[in-house]
């Protein structure tokens, strides 16, 4: 079954992992073996494993956060965007090697998949322009240009707070500068990324943004605590505004009180994953608004993923997963890659 997963970071494994993701996972894993760090050596995600998998499409981030208190980062706005520019040509580069296409407008998504559907050893794998968290982007008035180079999907902030909100794991409301970046996406048609906003900056971006919105890669906080979930209040306001909700595959945001670095894997199987969708479709009373959002390799590998899941290809068990719990074809269509491409063929322009 096809797959549109809502959240990799794909640039920032190659640049900051410098993980060459045109190999398979076992080799990038041979080649990290013995490095020291969190992750190395047990990367799931590369582009050969997403075709093995059907991820015929994903929304790949720029991700280059600023530093600020105990966040890490980069010591500045002009040098997040020029990192940001760096990720941007690797995706440049992959695209005219031919292993993924750029995804700009709704016609090309719709052609993209239906090529798929036909022949999807024959196409490359789609890529819709996402930036994680707002800090490459010097001035709301800079968004256009950001536009014009592809980007359609943006998340105000990422852990801690910017210039333009407060984030996961700080307290506050939307900056300035954040409702003028609002103004700006929703001029251009920009798709609003509400992943990581905290509480406050979460609630005054719904009010202030009349624009398309989605949660890229988020999970329900009535089953896993803590303010990077989203609470049962903030999933009925997204199911009202019509948007959908990634459910991500981190281990700690799908067992409660999964301590980083202690809690083996092994607590932890696909079946949590399928927990956090059917809450989703319990609040919503149908399934067009739940979806994968998987953040695999965002920062960690399989040692913080369920234990049956080995590569990105394992989200192929979703669907038998779920047709155990009585899902119809249709429904698990939905989730696996229908709900993305239904929101994103009415979020994205006619032309790109």
């Amino acid at each position: 079954m096809l797959v549109i997963d809502g959240h990799l970071d794909l640039a920032m494994n190659a640049l900051n992992w410098n993980r060459d993701l045109k190999k398979r996972v076992s080799e990038i894993r041979r080649a990290e073996s013995g490095m020291k760090g969190k992750g190395r050596g047990m990367n799931t995600v590369s582009l050969p494993e997403m075709k093995r998998g059907e991820v015929c499409a994903c929304l790949a981030t720029l991700i280059a956060r600023v530093r600020r208190g105990k966040v890490d980062g980069y010591a500045s706005k002009e040098i997040a965007y020029a990192a940001a520019h760096g990720q941007l040509a690797y995706y440049r580069i992959l695209e005219a090697q031919g292993l993924i296409r750029m995804i700009r407008s709704n016609m090309d998504l719709k052609v993209h998949v239906e090529g798929w559907l036909k022949s999807p050893e024959q196409n490359p794998i789609g890529v819709i322009l996402s930036m994680e968290g707002a800090d490459p982007i010097l001035d709301p008035d800079h968004l256009e240009y950001w536009w014009d180079i592809g980007l359609r999907v943006l998340s105000l902030t990422h852990y801690g707070e910017n210039d333009y909100a407060h984030g996961t794991g700080s307290q506050g409301g939307l900056k300035p500068l954040g409702r003028k970046l609002l103004e700006a996406m929703y001029s251009l048609g920009m798709v609003l990324d509400v992943t990581h906003l905290s509480e406050e900056s979460f609630w005054d971006a719904l009010e202030a943004f009349q624009g398309h919105i989605i949660a890229s890669h988020s999970n329900c906080r009535a089953l896993v605590p803590g303010d990077r979930q989203l609470s049962d209040e903030q999933i009925k306001a997204l199911i009202e505004r019509d948007a959908v909700i990634g459910v991500a595959l981190d281990a700690w945001m799908l067992y409660p009180g999964w301590i980083k670095g202690v809690t083996s894997n092994e607590v932890v199987s696909l079946e949590a994953v399928a927990d956090q969708i059917e809450h989703i479709v319990d609040l919503a009373g149908d399934t067009r608004h739940v979806a994968i959002g998987s953040d695999l390799d965002g920062g960690f590998g399989k040692e913080q993923c369920p234990h049956d899941l080995d590569t990105i290809a394992d989200l192929q068990k979703i669907p038998s997963i779920l047709k155990k719990r009585g899902y119809s074809d249709q429904d698990i269509r939905n989730v696996m890659y229908e709900n993305w491409l239904r929101k994103f063929g009415e979020a994205l322009p006619t032309k790109g």
